[in-house]
């Protein structure tokens, strides 16, 4: 689940849109003005991305130091630079606004009396990810410590026909690793399909050499 920040009153403006944790269509950000908060690879890359279709771009961090791409703190720089984007260095400190409607996001700097209004209808906290499970603590899974142990054939969890890959899953020599989790998510799929489609044999190819696999990429 996504870190949210240490502010009183999310929940309406959580409900609204108008505080959000991942930006799943770009268009209806257009003409917004924006606070982007965060300092890792999505706060950068969405301040980048966004920049062309947003009536303003604010992006907060509590320091200017920044942990994403070299490459990506670089635009972010020039876009700055340009007068493009405004990066405005402190903490978050609480919204305005009313009805679910943001008005302003209030940021303080270090040894700053009192805090900024920044003008913003929409605010993108991206502090990453946080390990509370959520819905997932009432699904009678067994748990260890947070995590759900699965069997590595499979990765079925104790409940039969629910699977867990990535960080949330537990096995003996578990890396939290993305190419871990890309071999993860192939053996899970091929149990997946073997129970929607008991009937059926899996059909295995290879990018190198299939043609209709080729055809789909296009790069046939």
């Amino acid at each position: 689940m996504p870190k949210r920040p240490p502010l009183s009153d999310l929940d309406d403006f959580e409900a609204s849109g108008a505080v959000q944790y991942a930006v799943r269509k770009r268009d209806t950000l257009a003409g917004k003005r924006l606070v982007i908060a965060g300092g890792g690879d999505s706060a950068l890359d969405w301040t980048v991305n966004l920049v062309d279709i947003a009536e303003s771009v604010t992006l907060v961090h509590r320091r200017d130091d920044f942990r994403a791409a070299p490459d990506t703190v670089a635009k972010m720089r020039a876009l700055v630079a340009e007068g493009r984007v405004t990066l405005h260095i402190g903490q978050l400190k609480g919204l305005e606004g009313t009805g679910g409607q943001l008005d302003n996001v209030l940021v303080q700097a270090a040894g700053a009396e009192a805090p900024d209004a920044l003008a913003a209808d929409v605010l993108l906290p991206f502090y990453g990810l946080t390990m509370k499970l959520g819905p997932i603590a009432e699904f009678g899974l067994n748990l260890e410590e947070n995590l759900i142990p699965v069997d590595t054939e499979r990765f079925e969890t104790s409940e039969p026909s629910i699977f867990a890959v990535g960080d949330i899953n537990h096995y003996p020599g578990k890396l939290k690793l993305i190419l871990s989790g890309f071999h993860e998510a192939a053996l899970m799929a091929h149990a997946a399909y073997g129970i929607i489609h008991p009937d059926k044999k899996i059909r295995f190819q290879y990018t190198t050499s299939s043609s209709s696999l080729q055809k789909k990429l296009g790069v046939a």
